[in-house]
Order: C-alpha cells, then sequence, then structure tokens
C-alpha cells in the first residue's frame, strides 16, 4: 500500500469537512458563527492553534467557511510555543504543513516560568498563555482570537461551576477582554460535540498533541490546574452516567443558562454588583 501524499491528506480531511462530517462540523460551526455574530466585516482573527484536535479543526473550519465569502475577514493561524520539546513543537508543524494550515509561530518563556512557581503552575501558565496570545494578536493586527472550547467544554463548566464552586455561570462564546481594548474572545466550536472532533481526527488519522506541560500529562490544554482537571473528568463521567437514564441531559445542561428566569433566583451578580430578590420584594 503507497503512503499517502501531504497533498492527499489534506484533500481527505478538508473533503471529509465538506461531506462525511458536514452536519456535525462544519453546520454547527457556521451556526455558531452566526447566532452569537462571532465573525463581523473586516474582522482579522487570530486563529490560536495549541497544536490539538480543537484547534486545529478550528483552523481548517475557518478555512472552510472563509472560502464560502460571505463575509471579508482574514486569518492569522499563531501558534505560541511556551517551551515545547522538539518532538513536540515538530509535531505541530508537520500536523500544519500536512493540513494546509500557514501558521505564524512564536517563542515565549512560559514553561521557564512556570516551573519556578511552587503554587497553581497549571493556572499560572493559561494566564500568561492567554496575555501572550493577545499582545501577539494586537501586534498583528488583530482585533480578535479564537480559542477551540467545545460543547463539550461548556456543559461541563455549567455543572461544574453548580457542583463545586456553588454558582450558576457559563463558559461564554464571546468575551471583551478587559485588558486589551478593542479585543475580543471567540469560541466558534461552542456547539461542536467532541466526540464528532475525535469521529473526523480518526477518519483522517491524524495524530495531534495532548498537553504537553511538564507537570501532568492529563490537563486540558493547560487551562485548569491538576485537581481542576480531575474534577473535570469526574464531571464528564457524571454527564455520561446521567445520559444512561435521560437522553437529553446534556442539551438541558446547555439550555439551563439559556432559560434563566430571574424572578425565580434568589440572589445573582450583575457587573459585580450583587442583587438580591428581597432588594423588589
Amino acid at each position: 500500500m503507497s503512503k499517502i501524499t501531504q497533498e492527499e491528506k489534506q484533500h481527505r480531511a478538508e473533503e471529509s469537512i465538506r461531506k462525511k462530517f458536514h452536519k456535525q462540523l462544519f453546520t454547527p460551526f457556521a451556526k455558531a458563527c452566526k447566532n452569537y455574530q462571532l465573525i463581523s466585516e473586516g474582522d482579522h482573527i487570530a486563529v490560536c492553534i495549541s497544536g490539538g484536535k480543537d484547534s486545529m479543526l478550528m483552523a481548517k473550519l475557518f478555512q472552510e467557511i472563509q472560502r464560502h465569502r460571505k463575509c471579508s475577514f482574514d486569518l492569522t493561524f499563531l501558534v505560541m510555543d511556551p517551551g515545547y520539546n522538539r518532538e513536540n513543537r515538530e509535531l505541530i508543524e508537520s500536523n500544519a504543513k500536512a493540513l494546509g494550515i500557514p501558521i505564524t509561530v512564536f517563542e515565549s518563556t512560559i514553561f521557564d516560568a512556570v516551573d519556578t512557581s511552587e503554587k497553581n503552575p497549571c493556572y499560572l501558565c493559561a494566564r500568561m498563555r492567554r496575555g501572550y496570545l493577545y499582545s501577539k494578536a494586537r501586534e498583528l493586527g488583530c482585533n480578535k482570537i479564537a480559542l477551540g472550547h467545545h460543547y463539550d467544554d461548556v456543559i461541563e463548566t455549567i455543572l461544574m461551576g453548580m457542583l463545586q464552586g456553588g454558582q450558576i455561570q457559563t463558559m461564554m462564546p464571546k468575551l471583551h477582554s478587559i485588558h486589551f481594548d478593542g479585543m475580543e474572545l471567540i469560541r466558534p466550536l461552542y456547539l461542536i460535540r467532541e466526540s464528532d472532533i475525535c469521529a473526523w481526527r480518526d477518519y483522517n488519522d491524524l495524530q495531534f498533541l495532548r498537553c504537553a506541560c511538564h507537570f501532568t500529562a492529563t490537563c486540558s490544554g493547560g487551562e485548569e490546574d491538576e485537581e481542576t482537571a480531575s474534577k473535570r473528568l469526574e464531571t464528564k463521567k457524571l454527564i455520561a452516567e446521567l445520559k444512561k437514564t435521560n437522553p437529553y441531559i446534556e442539551s438541558n445542561i446547555f439550555k439551563s443558562v439559556e432559560n434563566v428566569n430571574l424572578s425565580t433566583i434568589i440572589a445573582y451578580k450583575k457587573d459585580g454588583e450583587r442583587h438580591h430578590f428581597l432588594d423588589a420584594y
């Protein structure tokens, strides 16, 4: 059996998005972009690529939606090297090349800085990563950064907030940056299921980077500390268990933050100010 060429690999990956996985991947991607107004005319979006399955697919979906030319916008596929070892750096670069993603790589010393931190190194890493990405994106003339959080991340965050944090909150589809004026964060994979991302990856026989940090091999892309990553796994398993008796459990969790009835809420916060139902009782 002859070895598949780079061109064939890229064509197969793109063709599978347009045909086999169109309903599971491109349709919810386009729906999220439309419903949450994630892309606007004249945008310059920094598509942040960590090297994992989610961000690599996000890059391909952005290329596909740009090909439709319904809105004129620019893309920069941004890869930050926080101090990867040679093998991990090469894996990201080879995957990008094989998939036809013209990446812009810049380096930072985040891993070195985090190595000296004794408390919450993964949280510090995540904060530093976000700051470096915003800074570089703005330097390149971008007004938005896109991150690859998907539907499962959203519902797990909702449930974790309730069960672990004693609060009702969600991972928003877009946010204005607090520290970088004029910059926005968008999450265009917001409606895409993780299982469908895995199916696309496996169908195309792609091997992506998992977590490459020094502290744990199981953390979720460096976004959380080890304890939080463990709690997220617990939550993922809980949702899977609940789904056995209620097939709508996932969509119900998602819809719960779209159908909040403030007249039945004891207290809530808005812009840092706490409101109580007795205030207007």
